[in-house]
């Protein structure tokens, strides 16, 4: 248990201006209605609103095949954090607050006129909403729709912006093998540049994961003994609490490899086996990690088919439930 005195701070955050409220921005979240939307999306945003680190001057549009009118998509994200934050409670007041500057396009990710109505809608909520012209795409779509959705913003104009700045939130898998990874970045530097791009892997914003940074480099204890001569091997046990669910059809295509474990398990093992970085800022840390991937040995079919035990979903329980 940690009391307030013994609490240390995420070194990465060093420096920063945690009470500086960000700026104003139009958030559009591609799959709007999907799993990822509804578990961590909008409750995170809710939960900025709440401790007041995002200005007025913030939207969001959300974009999904489901159709539905703005109220519609409000209350159903309601209903989502409600069920999904971690108090399980709404405010109705900073709900209120929230939900006025939330809208819905009902869109196909691949029509080209869907693009055409956002570019307008954009302009209403920049004019409505004073969101300065800086607009933040997050694709939180199946990944073979990346390319299409960055080709299509491309095309409508919409990854450029005269008055602010253009974002584009990429979640993982980023392709399903080395060739599509690299076939995938270059279809989307056609229209954006590097700085726009934003690949994230959600883990690392989980606090067990941060903790690991400061467990290693801000402990004068534990990081001396870090090393093979004190440490006989590493087990990273990966405990969900939600299983497939509604999500077979995905499963079926990426596997538990490759939504798992060649991201999530891998940055979780490239934070335990990397060196100490030369400063703890983010180019440096992830310097490090790469070259603690390009020294883990690669697996070949051989060790794979002796070393390797594997396992298909199936149906089960958590927590004594079905």
């Amino acid at each position: 248990m940690q009391t307030a005195e013994n609490v240390v701070e995420n070194p990465l955050r060093a420096g920063m201006r945690l009470e500086r409220t960000a700026e104003p921005c139009a958030v559009v979240i591609f799959g709007a209605s999907g799993d990822l939307a509804k578990r961590k999306l909008i409750p995170a945003l809710y939960r900025l609103v709440q401790e007041r680190l995002l200005p007025a001057e913030f939207a969001i549009i959300g974009l999904g095949r489901t159709a539905m009118t703005d109220d519609e998509y409000r209350d159903r994200m309601k209903a989502s954090v409600l069920e999904f934050s971690e108090s399980k409670q709404v405010d109705e007041e900073v709900w209120q607050s929230f939900a006025q500057g939330m809208r819905f396009l009902p869109s196909n990710i691949e029509n080209a006129e869907c693009y055409q109505v956002l570019a307008k809608m954009l302009e209403e909520v920049e004019r409505e909403r004073g969101t300065q012209g800086n607009r933040l795409f997050y694709l939180s779509v199946a990944p073979e729709f990346y390319a299409e959705a960055v080709r299509q913003l491309g095309e409508a104009g919409l990854t450029k912006s005269e008055k602010g700045w253009v974002r584009v939130i990429i979640e993982k898998p980023f392709g399903t093998d080395l060739e599509s990874a690299r076939r995938l970045n270059q279809d989307i530097l056609k229209h954006l540049d590097e700085k726009q791009i934003y690949r994230i892997d959600h883990y690392l914003g989980k606090e067990t994961v941060q903790n690991l940074l400061v467990f290693r480099f801000a402990n004068g204890i534990f990081e001396p003994m870090w090393n093979r001569q004190y440490i006989d091997h590493v087990q990273i046990t990966n405990a969900e609490t939600v299983g497939v669910e509604g999500r077979g059809g995905y499963y079926e295509k990426s596997g538990v490899v490759r939504d798992m474990i060649q991201n999530h398990v891998f940055q979780v093992l490239s934070l335990v086996a990397m060196e100490p970085p030369a400063a703890l800022n983010a180019e440096d840390v992830r310097d490090e990690k790469i070259k603690a991937m390009h020294a883990a040995r690669a697996f070949t079919p051989e060790r794979v088919r002796t070393d390797c035990v594997r396992g298909q979903y199936g149906a089960g329980a958590i927590g004594g439930k079905p």
